[in-house]
């Protein structure tokens, strides 16, 4: 079996082994694979694994002797799992490998939001503290968590997570979700989007993108949130109108916006939201701790293995009953 990796290097930058994966197989390795190159290096793959090379039906058409494509992340949209079906070939993803390292992030950048450390550790460092005539000093408004509302949009894994850390903070928590009608974790209501908006002094996204949930934050659903409010999105950048909350942040419709996802990665140098105020951007590394990049190796090999094995797992597309 030649298993073709299209793009390892944001999964395994080094300081992982693909041992696992090469017992199973005559493995290749690319770092990156741009579209020029793409079917040049596919070719003749009997299993491919990537992780953002994007796979539409005109590439898989020019790969006829392909026959698993593996996704090193959890969701799957670089792939037309459509087109893969007809072909009969399945598509699998890592789901969950992530939870825990996301749903630490968003409180790394949530306190971020609230204290700004990275901004006063600059100024001390800078001499500000040095020259001041007081024994402290801050250059932002502070924010104490307890007693404030944590309004979740998406009950997935990572989205329950998150609110089952948020009590430890003494926040109360809301979600909305079009999946659920009851609220599977203690203490947390169900509500609708207006009303998440309004009432929530942190919103955080962790739904997936669909046709309904893009530019689901726009000018209008920031003009429901309060001035004080925060943003946050660890999910999908598209989820947001980037202008709009450009412009909300500029003009302080709301009072602060941490992403660590945009809906160009990476972002062109004059992208709205990487000057607008109080905006806090991270390059889509939530996701990304040793520990998560681990689980997510170890599922990518089991699922490779239950193929061989003749009992794929973790399947994301349907194959044609023939």
């Amino acid at each position: 079996m030649k298993i073709v990796i299209l793009d390892g290097h944001t999964l395994n930058p080094g300081d992982l082994s693909w041992s696992p994966l090469e017992d199973l197989g005559d493995v290749v390795v690319y770092d990156r694979t741009s579209s020029e190159s793409l079917v040049e290096r596919a070719m003749g793959a009997d299993l491919l694994l990537t992780n953002k090379t994007q796979l539409r039906a005109d590439t898989l058409k020019q790969l006829p002797n392909l026959k698993y494509i593996g996704v090193l992340a959890t969701g799957y949209d670089v792939v037309d799992v459509a087109e893969a079906a007809v072909r009969g070939i399945p598509v699998t993803n890592v789901p969950a490998y992530g939870t825990a390292s996301v749903a630490q992030f968003v409180f790394a950048l949530l306190l971020e939001l609230c204290h700004r450390c990275g901004m006063h550790s600059d100024a001390s460092r800078g001499g500000e503290w040095a020259g001041s005539a007081d024994f402290c000093f801050w250059k932002s408004d502070l924010v104490e968590l307890s007693g404030k509302t944590l309004g979740i949009v998406g009950l997935g894994r990572i989205g329950e997570q998150v609110a089952t850390i948020a009590p430890a903070f003494g926040m109360n928590v809301v979600a909305h979700t079009r999946s659920r009608k009851s609220s599977p974790v203690e203490g947390m209501s169900i509500v609708e989007l207006d009303e998440l908006l309004a009432v929530s002094d942190v919103v955080s996204l962790h739904c997936p993108l669909t046709p309904e949930t893009k530019h689901m934050i726009d000018s209008s659903a920031l003009r429901r949130m309060k001035r004080s409010a925060f943003l946050i999105n660890t999910a999908r950048g598209m989820l947001i109108n980037e202008q709009d909350l450009a412009d909300a942040l500029n003009h302080g419709t709301i009072a602060g916006a941490a992403l660590d996802v945009l809906s160009v990665e990476p972002p062109p140098a004059d992208h709205p939201l990487l000057r607008a105020a109080n905006c806090i951007v991270t390059p889509h590394i939530a996701w990304a701790t040793r520990e998560a990049r681990s689980r997510l190796l170890d599922t990518a090999v089991d699922n490779v293995r239950a193929f061989i094995n003749g009992t794929p797992e973790n399947v994301v597309n349907e194959m044609p009953r023939r």
